[in-house]
């Protein structure tokens, strides 16, 4: 199954240089480009891309701007795609303001090509991916400066006590396998247990069951 992807970044070289990594797979095809947010979000709606390949600092429209109109469109837009943000930058801000705004990926650009191809097929297949230097500090750094969020809080009544124990889990880095084996418990009966918790949460991907777990404070901040 091919994933089609669109790059939107406001540097041309760039964009084809990331076009020629991600076209040279045989299961990736790059569909269209965008120079910034608005052209990206035109762009999306139009092609229907499975990904979008989204850089952060660009005119008209910011990354951030432009993931949170695809992810949570203002009007009634059907198609959603995933978005993994790629960018030179591992800046807090950009890395917490990215995942709020609903991507699922955290890339730099001074990744590895491998690392790109990887990247863009682990978030396509519905998983969740930050670069390596963006690690669960940075959620517990955010969740130590605010109370639990309190909608959080309520949405949270709706899991059992299992599935709840998992969220936890999942809050604390583990991988499914890991969780299986911790609980002791098959690892396709805690896939069944996540992909509940996302229903019943809303959560797109791992990485923000990451973040609600931190806001609503089932994971207490490294100290």
């Amino acid at each position: 199954m091919t994933i089609t992807v669109l790059i939107a970044d406001d540097q041309a070289m760039v964009r084809a240089g990331f076009a020629a990594i991600l076209d040279a797979q045989d299961d990736i095809e790059v569909v269209g480009q965008a120079a910034d947010g608005a052209e990206a979000v035109e762009a999306a709606r139009r092609l229907r891309p499975d990904l979008v390949l989204m850089d952060v600092r660009m005119p008209t429209m910011n990354g951030i701007d432009a993931t949170r109109e695809l992810v949570h469109p203002s009007r009634g837009e059907p198609h959603r795609p995933l978005v993994l943000v790629l960018t030179t930058f591992d800046a807090d801000d950009y890395v917490h303001d990215a995942l709020n705004a609903g991507a699922s990926g955290f890339l730099l650009k001074d990744a590895l090509p491998e690392d790109l191809v990887q990247a863009v097929r682990v978030v396509a297949a519905g998983d969740a991916l930050l670069a390596p230097r963006v690690t669960k500090r940075l959620l517990e750094r955010f969740a130590a400066q605010r109370p639990a969020n309190s909608r959080h809080v309520l949405a949270l009544a709706d899991l059992t006590d299992r599935e709840r124990e998992i969220l936890v889990l999942i809050g604390r880095g583990r991988s499914n396998g890991e969780i299986a084996a911790e609980l002791y418990i098959a690892e396709q009966t805690v896939k069944t247990h996540v992909s509940r918790i996302f229903s019943k949460l809303g959560l797109r991907d791992r990485v923000h069951a990451v973040i609600l777990a931190f806001d609503a404070g089932l994971v207490e901040p490294a100290p």
